[in-house]
């Protein structure tokens, strides 16, 4: 670990760093992929930096296959965050060197970074959470169960969900978070969990097959409490095709 802080100045650029919002799906709960910081009582989103010789995208990647073991994830840029106040140098030390991190060594660290976002959708059963060299844990959250969050975290985090949130009707925001074989009311379920609210049954199902984007599969969800519902999956041809177009009539 001490090499690599004694190369950062070398390997990476300076001033600017990603943060990742991953996203998951599982028991009808929106998760997030976070990391608890070593030695402080504070979370933080997967994040990097940028090798000399890459892009902010392969930079991303990157920083997600060493976080999930998951290739060929679902990846989009959604903002910088350039706040001069976003990180005070001294505090920032001080955090580092409670995470075992000298000030000589913290001092590049504790630059100002701009931070460019990104958000990702996972398959939740695919990923393998690993920690960095500065986190105990990796693992998932409820949406609405994190704890504090490190340095502007949160707000990035909500900035990505507004932007999932906008970009709804076009990204395969189901396709990447659901499994393969869903049902209607799992389908319902995220949507209202992106957009924070109640939908009509009726006009849900009445909208999503005017699109003509499921497939009805001729099975059911077992082990359920009450009628066993049916399943479907994505037609990803006309999924792509609609949402080209955008999921027209909104929500």
């Amino acid at each position: 670990m001490m090499k690599w802080l004694d190369e950062a100045g070398e390997r990476f650029l300076a001033h600017i760093s990603l943060d990742c919002v991953v996203f998951g799906w599982h028991a009808n709960q929106l998760k997030i992929l976070l990391l608890k910081v070593k030695n402080l009582d504070v979370l933080a989103l997967p994040g990097g930096f940028v090798m000399q010789q890459e892009t902010l995208e392969e930079a991303a990647i990157r920083t997600l296959q060493e976080r999930t073991g998951v290739e060929n994830v679902f990846l989009r840029q959604f903002r910088v965050f350039s706040d001069p106040l976003r990180s005070n140098p001294e505090d920032r030390a001080r955090d580092l060197e409670m995470m075992g991190i000298g000030r000589k060594r913290a001092a590049w660290f504790a630059q100002r970074f701009i931070s460019v976002g990104f958000y990702s959708l996972v398959d939740f059963s695919k990923v393998d959470p690993r920690p960095d060299m500065f986190s105990e844990t990796c693992s998932w959250y409820n949406l609405e169960d994190r704890g504090k969050m490190i340095l502007d975290h949160d707000h990035i985090l909500q900035t990505a969900l507004a932007a999932l949130r906008m970009q709804l009707n076009h990204q395969p925001i189901g396709y990447n978070l659901l499994p393969r074989k869903f049902t209607l009311p799992e389908l319902q379920k995220l949507y209202e969990t992106i957009l924070g609210k109640k939908l009509d049954r009726r006009n849900f199902q009445r909208k999503v097959f005017s699109y003509g984007i499921l497939r009805s599969l001729d099975e059911k969800r077992t082990g359920v409490a009450h009628k066993a519902p049916y399943l479907y999956s994505f037609d990803l041809r006309q999924y792509q095709k609609a949402l080209k177009l955008g999921l027209q009539g909104g929500w």
